[in-house]
């Protein structure tokens, strides 16, 4: 599978106008269910000291950066789906949530850096090639300079996990450890979890 060269996203909710909807859904029924959906955000608050700054990049429904908020953190949201935010903002109202693409991420004032920054989700997947490099420019610019990255991902979507540590180190990121699951098993073939650093 190649890179895409649309939003893939984007595209899905183009073809599908329900998309968003039905995601949202799809996540509070899991919740109802008593599924644990919040695994990736245990992760990162094992992570991080109490009242630490995070950005949830691509924050969809604002699973993980909600629970991160309801933990203690200051926890930014930022998702391109205007409904997601909207369900961000219904479900998680402690964060932070704002609509926006994460290849021209820009959030202003003076707690613009980030302790530590997760992408869950498949998120960078989604992302168009030529949104790539751009968006792990931009979060690389709000991570603080001894801040974190948590960037999660299966192979076969379009993303060779060498490819997204090349287009890491030319962000001006370094992949610090691979792991293979949130639960920090180690690395293999079918899915990715890098924690990176600036370089």
């Amino acid at each position: 599978m190649t890179a895409p060269e649309e939003n893939l996203w984007l595209a899905t909710v183009r073809k599908n106008p329900d998309h968003s909807q039905n995601f949202a859904q799809r996540w509070r029924t899991l919740a109802a269910e008593g599924q644990d959906i919040f695994g990736e955000a245990r992760a990162v608050d094992a992570m991080a000291a109490r009242g630490s700054r995070i950005l949830d990049a691509g924050c969809g429904t604002g699973r993980i950066g909600g629970w991160l908020s309801e933990q203690g953190h200051e926890v930014v949201g930022v998702d391109l789906d205007p409904h997601l935010i909207d369900v961000a903002r219904e479900d998680y109202p402690k964060a932070q949530w704002q609509v926006g693409n994460l290849a021209e991420l820009t959030i202003a004032g003076e707690q613009s850096e980030f302790d530590l920054i997760v992408s869950a989700g498949n998120v960078v997947t989604f992302l168009s090639e030529v949104e790539r490099l751009p968006a792990l420019r931009q979060l690389r610019t709000h991570l603080a300079a001894d801040g974190r990255m948590l960037i999660g991902f299966g192979s076969g979507r379009g993303y060779d996990f060498d490819d997204f540590e090349a287009d890491a180190l030319e962000a001006g990121l370094k992949v610090h450890q691979r792991y293979s699951t949130w639960n920090f098993h180690p690395p293999t073939d079918d899915f990715l979890v890098a924690v990176l650093g600036r370089k």
